[in-house]
């Protein structure tokens, strides 16, 4: 089964930080289609929807850094992350983003997650555009070294 270029580079923070991993799930699943999915996604961003999450939410107290990625659709992190962060308190806690995308670079996700979490550490976050993803593992790695893992 083909997984997402997200996924691929949150496996690779994985394998080198040995975290846990939680996966966002929607209730009502995105289409398949990329048209849809981003019709969609712009759609949800022009209503500040708040899309419900299928999978129960993580507990997070016993962690002291979290990594939140996504991919970036109309240049900022999906809705249903929006739906996350406003569920999940980050404050007090290293908060690492990383996004996929398709050229746009991490959008406005590093702004994202200062402005949700001000009592966050927020790190530098890292986009991997998305055709590179299964190639990435190196530029991760740097990056991961880069702050500190």
């Amino acid at each position: 089964m083909k997984i997402g270029h997200t996924k691929v580079v949150a496996d690779f923070i994985q394998q080198r930080t040995g975290a846990d991993e939680y996966e966002i799930k929607a209730a009502n699943p995105y289409p398949k289609s990329f048209k849809a999915t981003a019709d969609r996604a712009q759609q949800e961003q022009t209503d500040d929807a708040r899309p419900k999450i299928k999978n129960k939410l993580p507990n997070v107290k016993k962690y002291d850094t979290v990594f939140l990625g996504a991919p970036v659709w109309w240049s900022e992190y999906p809705m249903i992350v929006r739906t996350f962060m406003d569920a999940v308190d980050l404050n007090g806690k290293n908060v690492v983003p990383f996004t996929t995308h398709k050229g746009s670079g991490m959008g406005s996700a590093q702004n994202q997650v200062e402005k949700q979490y001000p009592d966050a550490n927020v790190l530098e976050g890292i986009g991997i555009e998305g055709e590179q993803a299964e190639n990435s593992q190196k530029e991760v790695d740097q990056w991961l070294s880069k702050i500190g893992y």
